[in-house]
């Protein structure tokens, strides 16, 4: 029974060495991202008992070595489940790195409007307020003078947080319509 393949043969020696390294470093890198979410996520998501329960004492290792001894052996466990167990968990962490990326992404866009609205081109608040009829122009022109008077003299930034939080409860008009 050799693996020579050149001799036809009818059995199935399974995945590969290199294929389980694969498998096995997917599951690692899983149970490496189950660790770095909050407690309050984690209780959302459908974990066997046991592997919670070495989560938990995974993450009260602080040692480096032990902890990644302590790593190794929470995918190893993990792995006596198979794949059909972290489905749903692999699912969930993806839509929820998709769904961060896009809110991320959102965020970036109202900070570079309210910077285009601190700077001194008038066009920015001509577009924003086009775009948003309904919004109150004397309050953000308000909060625009005060905001570039505690940037010029080096004071908290209360009305730049404010013009942030203005701008963030908006409604949205689209993907393509911010004023960035």
């Amino acid at each position: 029974m050799t693996r020579n393949p050149t001799e036809p043969s009818d059995e199935d020696y399974g995945p590969s060495r290199t294929q389980q390294r694969r498998e096995a470093l997917a599951v690692l890198t899983l149970a490496t991202q189950l660790l770095e979410l909050p407690a309050s996520r984690l209780a959302r998501l459908a974990l066997p008992d046991d592997v919670r329960h070495e989560i938990d004492v995974t993450r009260r290792i602080t040692a480096h070595i032990a902890r990644k001894r302590q790593l190794a052996f929470l995918a190893k466990v993990m792995r006596r489940h198979g794949d059909e167990a972290f489905a749903s968990v692999r699912a969930e962490l993806g839509e929820n790195r998709e769904k961060h990326r896009q809110e991320n992404a959102a965020m970036h866009r109202l900070e570079a409007t309210r910077d285009r609205l601190l700077g001194e081109d008038e066009t920015a608040l001509a577009e924003l307020i086009a775009q948003h009829p309904q919004i109150d122009r004397q309050h953000l022109r308000s909060l625009i003078r005060q905001a570039r008077v505690e940037r010029d003299g080096n004071k908290p930034p209360r009305a730049y947080r404010e013009i942030f939080r203005l701008l963030r409860e908006l409604p949205e008009s689209g993907p393509g319509s911010d004023v960035a």
